[in-house]
């Protein structure tokens, strides 16, 4: 535990005092209607959105989760998450403009847009439960209990001091603000958080203990750890960590942030944006912050924990009142912040605040928003007035907090159920990709997977059976074949769904077609009855831009890659490899702009 002065209390009084006048200021405009309070009335710039979503995945439990990743698999074990890069971008180039021209309020009302029916009013109604309530209620406590950890170790703060007092005010300003108050406070978030993460890193990197960089290097500890690239040799590591991510994980699992074809709150901010061009820099920028700059910062800081906390034992024995239960790995990022000096100390302090009020609020105005359109308006009131709908999403925004606020005292761990959860959506990314470019895809495709990947994963994770198919010696197949052949079985079920059933209608698909216009060998058939129904569409060869896409895609990667890596070597002062990568980074970056170019003038 730390004692803070008054130089850190006033930073974080002054932290909170800013966040909170942010939402007093805009919550006249945002408590217009739902367009201002849930999208800001689509004005919003591609680089406060593009701030606001970085600042959003900045959350107080990331900085731990990167800790033990490093700990425990080396940096190179951060690829479980750096794969999903390719969605990302896939969704920049491909999917941002697709999502500004639907114009529709959340992702989630996409379903009655795309398909018809009773099947797609269920789908609808039944995410936005799923999505908006409950996986996002253990999204926040999972958040929150992270905030409880930090709380406890940094500030001997009992777990509902941490929770009332950081809640409240994201709460607050949330309710009263609305989405131009979550993204104006962001922008603010957004600098303290790297700020603080930034300062931190490079003062514990050279404390007495650790001794700079070149002793942390050279440290017995470290010393193989360091590697940007797995173990080639190490079959386990390299299939787990490295060629699923890359070959399977980027593009069938539904991930928060990096969903396939977009969606969640990166949807949200698609659709706030000013036009088309300003969703594609948003999440163009959001990439490029979220992989090439942001990591290293903790990542320094998970290698200097190593030489001051080499074990578990360490840990403990420097925090004696630290319970078992929650003893891990992921603890040393605060451990290490309590060896900060008054005044970076507060800084810090205000930053992981900061960090938990971003991805909090966001969570809060993103839920309510499927409460509000998804299922409020559509199951309950569908008369409802836009005051009406204002004052509900602002209520739903109460109840989820207190809802998680409860569920994060309760638990112990989150890890294992929110691991759970996610691998609920294994198998069903394709359908999310495909469901823009492929006509036959119907609503019954979506929810046959949905349950497929969750019987599956049930089954898997909570029976004997996932014990006797997958384990490393005794099993059927080796571990790390479990998240592929979910995949495989869910799409292979979700495929037979698709042509078992029957397709959506002409009116809902050439109504979807003539909107969005996406393109494709996928939609011939479509434009063909058209045509022959004597109905004005768009040749699909006209604005089939994706193979364009998939190229800047490629380009990206390699770009925001070699940065990353470039980062890195720099760090390490291995300067060959960094001026290599840099140059790499360079002509990557001039045959991006070419592409984008050509990609540009396909948008209407």
């Amino acid at each position: 535990m730390v004692s803070l002065s008054t130089l850190d209390y006033t930073l974080i009084i002054l932290f909170f005092t800013v966040t909170l006048s942010i939402g007093i200021y805009v919550s006249k405009k945002s408590g217009k209607d739902t367009s201002e309070f849930f999208l800001s009335g689509r004005t919003m710039p591609w680089w406060l959105l593009g701030v606001s979503m970085v600042a959003t995945t900045f959350s107080t439990d990331t900085p731990n989760l990167v800790t033990d990743i490093v700990r425990t698999h080396g940096v190179s074990g951060n690829w479980v998450w750096w794969a999903f890069l390719l969605t990302g971008l896939l969704t920049v180039f491909v999917y941002a403009k697709l999502w500004r021209k639907s114009n529709v309020n959340t992702d989630i009302e996409f379903y009655e847009f795309r398909y018809g029916g009773k099947p797609a009013k269920f789908l609808r109604k039944f995410r936005a439960i799923y999505l908006g309530v409950i996986f996002n209620v253990i999204t926040m406590a999972a958040v929150t209990l992270a905030a409880i950890k930090i709380g406890g170790i940094m500030l001997g703060l009992e777990p509902w001091v941490t929770v009332v007092s950081a809640g409240l005010i994201t709460v607050v300003f949330s309710t009263l603000g609305g989405f131009k108050g979550v993204v104006y406070t962001d922008f603010v978030l957004f600098f303290v958080a790297m700020g603080g993460a930034i300062g931190a890193a490079y003062y514990l990197v050279n404390i007495p203990e650790v001794g700079g960089i070149e002793a942390i290097m050279a440290n017995e500890n470290v010393a193989g750890k360091l590697s940007i690239l797995p173990d080639f040799s190490d079959k386990q590591a390299l299939i787990t960590l490295f060629i699923i991510p890359l070959s399977v994980q980027w593009w069938s699992s539904w991930y928060p942030g990096a969903e396939p074809g977009g969606g969640g709150y990166i949807a949200q901010r698609m659709l706030a944006a000013k036009d088309e061009n300003h969703a594609i820099g948003a999440t163009f920028f959001f990439n490029i912050m979220h992989y090439a700059l942001r990591p290293w910062p903790w990542i320094l800081v998970a290698l200097a924990s190593l030489v001051v906390f080499p074990d578990l034992a360490s840990i403990q024995d420097a925090f004696p009142n630290i319970a078992n239960d929650k003893l891990g790995h992921d603890l040393a990022y605060s451990a290490m912040l309590t060896k900060l000096p008054s005044g970076l100390l507060g800084l810090v302090l205000a930053s992981l605040v900061a960090a938990y009020m971003s991805t909090i609020s966001t969570q809060l105005n993103w839920g309510s928003s499927y409460i509000v359109y998804d299922f409020y308006k559509q199951q309950i009131n569908p008369n409802a007035s836009e005051k009406q709908l204002v004052a509900v999403g602002r209520l739903s925004t109460v109840i989820l907090m207190v809802f998680s606020a409860v569920l994060a005292l309760w638990l112990q761990n989150a890890l294992q159920l929110f691991e759970l959860l996610l691998v609920f959506g294994a198998g069903t990314g394709l359908i999310f990709i495909l469901r823009w470019f492929w006509w036959r895809i119907n609503a019954w495709s979506e929810i046959t997977a949905m349950f497929a990947s969750g019987i599956i994963s049930i089954l898997l994770k909570l029976t004997p059976l996932g014990a006797y198919l997958f384990h490393s010696g005794t099993g059927v197949f080796e571990d790390y074949w479990q998240y592929p052949l979910v995949v495989f079985t869910t799409t292979i079920i979700w495929l037979i769904a698709t042509y078992i059933t029957q397709p959506e209608s002409k009116v809902v698909l050439q109504g979807f077609y003539k909107k969005i216009q996406p393109g494709g060998p996928g939609w011939t058939k479509v434009i063909n009855e058209a045509k022959a129904d004597n109905i004005t569409i768009k040749d699909s060869e006209a604005s089939w831009s994706v193979p364009s896409g998939i190229l800047a895609m490629l380009l990206g990667c390699v770009l925001i890659y070699s940065c990353m890596f470039a980062t890195g070597y720099w760090i390490y002062g291995d300067y060959n490899h960094a001026i290599s990568l840099t140059l790499v980074a360079i002509v990557s970056g001039y045959l991006l702009k070419l592409t984008w170019n050509k990609i540009k003038s396909t948008i209407l």
